[in-house]
């Protein structure tokens, strides 16, 4: 009986390790987002456990590790800070050529633990088509020595939509839209999509979950909110 308790539990061990990350997120009702067969490599910088000597906290974008993609020309951008914190906190969004900002804000203090939400069409920017930009969250102990900034940054590249996607998105319920998106490979949209639903029903843990396990998919853990 013993023996027979090793074998199955290798078994399901095996079974886990060997199943796609893609169909365990199925299995938990989130959307499953696909690689785009498109897009610059260039991705997530920076995340992780960072601190000062006032603070530490995990601060993440939510974006893949490679340029994620959009349909939109005015998406919002979706970044994480596991403690509340009173330092500065600045937003900046690059030019294709990461040579001058389009936007640059300062988030007001203080800033909550969580998710937050950075809507573009807030402040008249407007992605082109085909060009992929580099935006950054940025935590600023010392304006005085930006050296000492804490950073992370993502890529963001705006596509045309295809026509049977066009088709797809006009019949659907805004509970499909996350599993739409992901299908795909449109990761801003997903992302948004998702936490829209979060957002009209904050109790739904269903919901919450869907999204942790989407972030995971592209190596984003720790991020439960």
């Amino acid at each position: 009986m013993k023996y027979l308790k090793t074998i199955v539990g290798f078994a399901i061990a095996a079974f886990i390790l060997g199943t796609p990350l893609s169909a365990l997120a199925a299995d938990a009702g989130a959307p499953v987002y696909q690689l785009p067969k498109r897009g610059a490599p260039a991705g997530r910088v920076g995340g992780g456990t960072r601190g000062t000597q006032r603070e530490v906290f995990v601060l993440s974008v939510l974006a893949p590790d490679h340029s994620g993609l959009t349909i939109s020309e005015q998406p919002s951008l979706y970044w994480f800070i596991s403690n509340a914190t009173s330092i500065p906190v600045e937003l900046t969004v690059m030019d294709a050529q990461g040579i001058q900002p389009i936007l640059e804000t300062r988030i007001p203090a203080p800033v909550q633990a969580g998710v937050h939400r950075i809507r573009l069409s807030d402040y008249n920017v407007r992605l082109a088509h085909g060009a992929a930009y580099r935006w950054f969250v940025t935590v600023v102990p010392d304006a005085d020595r930006r050296s000492k900034d804490i950073l992370a940054g993502g890529a963001v590249e705006r596509v045309e939509i295809p026509t049977e996607l066009k088709a797809k998105l006009a019949s659907a319920a805004k509970t499909e839209l996350p599993a739409i998106y992901g299908e795909a490979g449109l990761w801003y949209d997903t992302v948004a999509a998702i936490s829209e639903l979060i957002d009209a029903a904050p109790q739904d843990q269903t919901l919450r979950k869907q999204r942790t396990a989407l972030l995971s998919q592209v190596g984003l853990t720790g991020i439960t909110d």
